[in-house]
This record gives C-alpha cells, structure tokens and sequence, in this order.
C-alpha cells in the first residue's frame, strides 16, 4: 500500500475508535488544521467495506449532531475524498421558493467531482462546521453536474440543483483544500448572530444593498 494510503487508512481507524470511545461521533476539524488544505486522495480500498460504511454512519451523526447539513471526510481529519449530506429542507414556504431549498435524502460521494451545468449563479448566506461562528455570501452555480461513485461503488453522474447543489459543490470543495470563505464576498462576513439579526430574509438583496457587495448579474430572486 503506498505510504498516504497507509497514512488515510490510520486517519479512518482513529477516527472510528473515537466514535467508538465515545458518544458515535468525531471531533470536527477547524480552520488552520493543515488536512483543511490538502488535496485528498480517492478511495481505492485503503480500507474494507465494513470499516468505510462505519465512516460514513460516523461522519453522519457527526454532521448531524453539530448539526450540518453536510460534512467531508477532511473535517474529522481524514484526507480521503469522501462527504456525507442531507437536508430536511426549509421549513419556511418563502425560503423554500426562493432559495429552491427542497429535502435532500442521505447520500455518501466518494470521488466527488462537479462542474457548473448552467449560466446561472445564485448568492446567498453559508456557513462551516469547521469555521463555526461565521457566515458570508457565496455566488455559486444554481445546478452543477456531481460525479463520484456511491458507497457500493457505483458511479454517479447527476445534475443537482438548487440548495442542494450549494451543499454539494460546499463539500466537495472541501476535497480540493478549498473553504468557502475563498469564494465569499467578504464584505458580507457576519457572525450567526448578526444574519440572524440582519439579514434573515429569504434573499441576499437587502445585505448587499447595506454591505455593499455585489450579487451576480441577472441574478432572479
């Protein structure tokens, strides 16, 4: 087994033993670990089936338990490429509509890749569980094309759209060493706090009004 292969498969068994020790989920990783900024590397049987399903249940009640709506292997500080998501939706009929934020049921991506499928770019307010306090303004596309392959190794190859596709495109950044305050307007950095206070409203017009940062161009609320 090559030596980082070596090193992901000790980073997966910690992490287990962990959960196990204690309550079924891991410490998440904040900003300034280096493993935030490393490229993983893919599945290739570093580990047996058994043990990566036991991953994914961790990652899950990990993410849930912060709770997230998404969580990528790098964030329990393992650099494998690897995330697990899912989303009840917005509970709020008006955000639900504007933000296109419907449920999304569980899934585990391995291998994740995406790339935009569409013109549009929709900005709205996003946080991390691995920069926890702070939130700001991403643009990202409205549908991306996901690639990976499942847990039982079949491959993916789907359109995503919607919140569901910025939760997407969020955690497989994450495999790439890339945080979402990379791609943030920094003008609207806010703690939980102030958006809560602010800027709670379905879109992100009113706080880019006030803030003075920009939203993409023909972007249709």
């Amino acid at each position: 087994m090559h030596a980082a292969d070596a090193l992901i498969a000790d980073q997966i068994r910690a992490v287990l033993t962990a959960a196990e020790a204690g309550d079924g989920t891991a410490p998440i990783v904040e900003a300034g670990d280096p493993v935030l900024r490393t490229d993983t590397r893919p599945f290739d049987g570093q580990v047996d089936d058994a043990e990566l399903e036991q991953l994914a249940e961790v990652m899950r009640a990990t993410m849930l338990a912060a709770p997230g709506v998404g969580l990528a292997a790098p964030q329990v500080g393992i650099a494998l490429s690897m995330f697990v998501a899912e989303d009840p939706g917005a509970r709020d009929p008006e955000v639900a509509k504007v933000r296109q934020r419907e449920p999304m049921p569980l899934r585990v991506v391995l291998n994740a890749g995406y790339e935009r499928a569409g013109a549009d770019d929709v900005a709205f307010y996003e946080g991390c569980l691995s920069i926890p306090g702070y939130q700001a303004v991403v643009a990202r596309p409205r549908k991306i094309a996901l690639t990976g392959r499942d847990l039982q190794g079949n491959p993916i190859a789907e359109e995503v759209s919607g919140w569901s596709a910025r939760i997407v495109a969020h955690e497989t950044d994450h495999l790439s060493g890339i945080l979402f305050l990379d791609k943030a307007e920094m003008r609207s950095l806010a703690t939980n706090e102030s958006v809560a206070k602010f800027w709670h409203h379905p879109s992100t017009q009113k706080a880019a009004a006030e803030l003075g940062f920009s939203l993409p161009s023909g972007m249709v609320m």
